[in-house]
C-alpha cells in the first residue's frame, strides 16, 4: 500500500510532525472531557489492539511506527482496520512518543469508539448470552483498580460489569492498559445509583456485597443463580442503601494487622470463590 492512498473503505497517511492535527486529535484523548465529547479511546499495544479487531471491534484510526510497518501481525492489522474503512497513520519514533509519554513507547496505538449498555437491557442480555455472574462496581476511583477488575471479571466468566454513580473512566489510557485486553470482552454497563437501586429489584437471581461489617464469611455463602456482585467504593465501601439492598453481605476474613484488602483484589478473591464450584476447583 503506497503512503497515503484512498480507497472506498480506507485511508493510508505518512506523518512525521508532532503538529499534525491528527495526533493532535489523538493526543487530546488524554482528556477525560474529550473522550466523553468524541465517544473515542485510546488503547495502546500491538497485542492490545489485535485483541479488540478480534473481539469485533472496528478501530477509527490506526497508528503504528514505520519501523515495524512490515511485521507479520502489524500488517494483519493493517489490514483488517484499512478494510474497515479506518485510517491509518504511519509515524516515526518520534510521534509515537509525543502519544504515549514513553521513551520507549509502544510501537502501536488504536482509537476506538466508547460502547456502553444499558441497564434496561442487561438481564435480556445475560440470559441471551446464557451468563450467570454479572460485577457491579459503586463510585470505583481508582483506573488502576477498574482496569484489574474487569480484567478479573473476564477471568472468571463474567458476563458483564456495571458502574454506578461517579467512577473513574474505563477508557482512560491508565485503566485500558490494565485490563490487558479485556475491556473489549466484557460488555459495560452504567448507571446512577438511584437508577441502579431501582432496576436491582427487578434481577433475577440474588445479589452479593461485600461489606466490612458482613456478618457472613464470603466462602459460606451460596447465592442463587445469576449472581450479582455489588463492590464498593476503595474508601468508604458500600453505604447503607446499597448494603440494604444487597441478598447476601460477605466479609473476607483477615489474619494479619492490614485494615483492609485493595479493591480489586477482594473483589478478585471473591468472584474466584463464588465461581468455585463452576469452574471445579
Amino acid at each position: 500500500m503506497s503512503e497515503s492512498r484512498a480507497q472506498k473503505n480506507g485511508l493510508i497517511k505518512e506523518i512525521t510532525a508532532v503538529s499534525n492535527q491528527h495526533i493532535k486529535d489523538i493526543r487530546a484523548l488524554e482528556r477525560r472531557k474529550v473522550r466523553n465529547q468524541t465517544g473515542l479511546f485510546m488503547a495502546e499495544g500491538l497485542q492490545l489492539v489485535a485483541f479488540a479487531l478480534d473481539a469485533g471491534w472496528e478501530a477509527e484510526t490506526l497508528v503504528y511506527a514505520k519501523n515495524i510497518k512490515t511485521h507479520e501481525l502489524v500488517e494483519k492489522v493493517a489490514s483488517k482496520v484499512y478494510a474497515k474503512g479506518g485510517l491509518i497513520l504511519e509515524v516515526s519514533e518520534q510521534v509515537l512518543s509525543k502519544l504515549t509519554h514513553r521513551d520507549n513507547p509502544q510501537h502501536v496505538i488504536g482509537v476506538f469508539r466508547q460502547r456502553y449498555g444499558t441497564l434496561s437491557d442487561l438481564a435480556t442480555d445475560i440470559a441471551t448470552a446464557g451468563g450467570d455472574m454479572v460485577v457491579a462496581m459503586e463510585g470505583v476511583k481508582d483506573p488502576g483498580n477498574l482496569g484489574t477488575t474487569i480484567r478479573t471479571a473476564d477471568a472468571v466468566g463474567a458476563s458483564a460489569l456495571v458502574l454506578i454513580g461517579e467512577t473513574t473512566d474505563p477508557f482512560s489510557l491508565e485503566a485500558v492498559r490494565a485490563t490487558m485486553g479485556s475491556v473489549f470482552h466484557i460488555p459495560l454497563y452504567r448507571a446512577t445509583s438511584e437508577e441502579f437501586l431501582t432496576w436491582r429489584s427487578s434481577w433475577p437471581g440474588e445479589m452479593v456485597g461485600t461489606h466490612l461489617k458482613g456478618a457472613v464469611d464470603y466462602r459460606k455463602v451460596k447465592p442463587r443463580d445469576p449472581v450479582l456482585v455489588l463492590m464498593g467504593n476503595e474508601k468508604s465501601g458500600l453505604n447503607d442503601a446499597f448494603a440494604n439492598a444487597c441478598d447476601h453481605l460477605v466479609k473476607i476474613p483477615m489474619d494479619g494487622r492490614a485494615e483492609s484488602l485493595n479493591l480489586a483484589v477482594s473483589t478478585g478473591i471473591t468472584l474466584f470463590r463464588l465461581r468455585e464450584g463452576k469452574l471445579g476447583l
